[in-house]
């Protein structure tokens, strides 16, 4: 639990780092839509952050299945921002995009990594 709070606080920065610079270098980010606002960007964050805090509340409480698997939707987000991608290249983008895009990523997957650990465990315990 300890290393799942940990691992999921600095997938929360890493997001937190790549919301923010995207939000204050909206438009320098290579074709997004014209529709995306800096408070909307934050408004995202905000709203994918939720999702993560009850997931681990559900997980204090004892629904581990449950708090797990919104866990694991929150990680998820974070592979969003290869979207940038698919958008324009990786040559397109900054050396701080590019940072903050794949650490973004990096902890997506890590999280997404011990939530699924925590998963198979719990499948153990119950077919065991």
């Amino acid at each position: 639990m300890k290393a799942l709070l940990v691992i999921a606080l600095f997938y929360t920065a890493a997001s937190l780092l790549h919301f923010t610079h995207n939000a204050e270098f909206l438009a320098d980010y290579p074709n997004l839509p014209a529709s995306f606002t800096r408070v909307g960007v934050y408004g995202a964050w905000l709203a994918v952050t939720a999702i993560g805090a009850l997931g681990y509340a559900m997980l204090r409480i004892g629904w581990k299945v449950a708090g797990l698997l919104l866990l694991a939707a929150y990680a998820a987000f974070g592979l969003d921002g290869l979207a940038h991608y698919s958008l324009a290249p990786f040559s397109a983008h900054t050396g701080m995009m590019n940072f903050t895009i794949l650490f973004e990523v990096a902890m997506a997957l890590l999280l997404l990594g011990v939530v699924g650990r925590g998963l198979v465990a719990i499948n153990r315990e119950r077919h065991s």
